[in-house]
């Protein structure tokens, strides 16, 4: 079933923020296992009728909080450069890896939280191609000024930057030295 906010975050019910930020914390929470409509609802303050009428199940109250919560937004930055708006999306990445409200998020999709392989491999693949879909003005305007070959697979790229940052600090749990974001985006930028 297609998700009713997509591309529009005020399409669905009025406190559809609420209960996105509260389906996140309780998934951060709880696990997938324990993550539940009725409490969500309960927590975020509607009726589960609400959330039954927008999202029929748990997964699709997932995906669209996963897609559509204010709190994993992340502002497309236009420096003038390709490397400066890598820059700037890694640094965002840094961010919300290592924000308290956001890293237990990142932190239970990666350990699969107790989703079936299945659904976390769906869950996964829309956040990242939906993530992908809002970053292609970056690679756009890139072409147009030059600086990327037609060759270059911006996924691969960002797949790259990213994965440094995932690694780094969800996975090693290691410091993130200063100009951490910088020295990726150098390392992986075609020459």
């Amino acid at each position: 079933m297609p998700d009713p906010t997509a591309g529009r975050r005020n399409k669905g019910p009025r406190a559809a923020e609420a209960i996105f930020d509260t389906t996140l914390r309780h998934l951060s929470e709880r696990g997938y296992a324990g993550l539940t409509i009725e409490a969500v609802a309960q927590d975020a303050g509607v009726n589960k009728t609400t959330i039954y009428r927008w999202w029929p199940s748990k997964p699709a109250l997932l995906r669209a909080a996963l897609l559509h919560a204010r709190v994993l937004d992340i502002d497309i930055p236009d420096t003038g450069s390709l490397r400066g708006d890598l820059i700037a999306l890694t640094e965002q990445v840094v961010g919300l890896l290592t924000d308290g409200r956001t890293e237990p998020i990142a932190r239970a999709m990666l350990s699969g939280t107790g989703l079936p392989d299945d659904e976390l491999a769906a869950l996964t693949r829309d956040f990242f191609a939906d993530r992908l879909s809002r970053e292609q003005p970056v690679f756009v305007r890139a072409a147009a000024r030059g600086e990327l070959p037609e060759h270059v697979d911006p996924m691969l790229l960002l797949d790259l930057v990213a994965g440094a940052v995932w690694m780094r600090v969800l996975l090693r749990r290691g410091p993130l030295p200063t100009g951490f974001a910088r020295d990726v985006v150098d390392a992986v930028l075609p020459r």
